[in-house]
């Protein structure tokens, strides 16, 4: 659901921190900083990188982490659409989040990717792709 609040129309990721006992802590998803109307820079994700989406959206789980306005993450979950990327995996270290719950690895060979597991790795932060249930939930808004 917090993917959905994305703009971004090829990528929509939300994040979710929870504490052990499954206590939402925090949402995030991708998309402009604060201030910044979606439609002031492209949402393209080709062509010369000044012009493209990247150098301008925050990520999910950073933005996650930055809502969550100074509470104490160590030890907390994070389920977030997409596996993170190397600057996510270092924000939730610093962060103290223990474990990662993605729903897709959309990109497994790519570089930033592939740093972000062993950035996890290293520090001892578990990662795992989401196993569905079998259990359907369908929610019209």
């Amino acid at each position: 659901m917090s993917a959905k609040r994305s703009a971004d129309p090829s990528t929509q990721v939300g994040c979710v921190i929870v504490r052990s006992d499954n206590r939402i802590v925090s949402l995030g998803y991708n998309g402009f900083p604060k201030g910044i109307e979606d439609g002031t820079f492209s949402w393209e994700s080709k062509g010369e990188w000044i012009n493209t989406k990247y150098p301008y959206v925050i990520h999910a789980e950073i933005n996650a982490i930055l809502n969550a306005k100074g509470c104490d993450l160590s030890g907390c979950r994070v389920y977030v659409t997409l596996a993170p990327c190397n600057e996510c995996a270092k924000c939730m270290v610093q962060a103290g989040i223990t474990e990662v719950v993605y729903y897709d690895d959309k990109y497994p060979d790519q570089d930033i990717f592939k740093a972000a597991k062993i950035v996890m790795d290293k520090v001892g932060i578990k990662y795992r792709k989401f196993q569905p249930s079998g259990i359907n939930i369908d929610i019209k808004l």
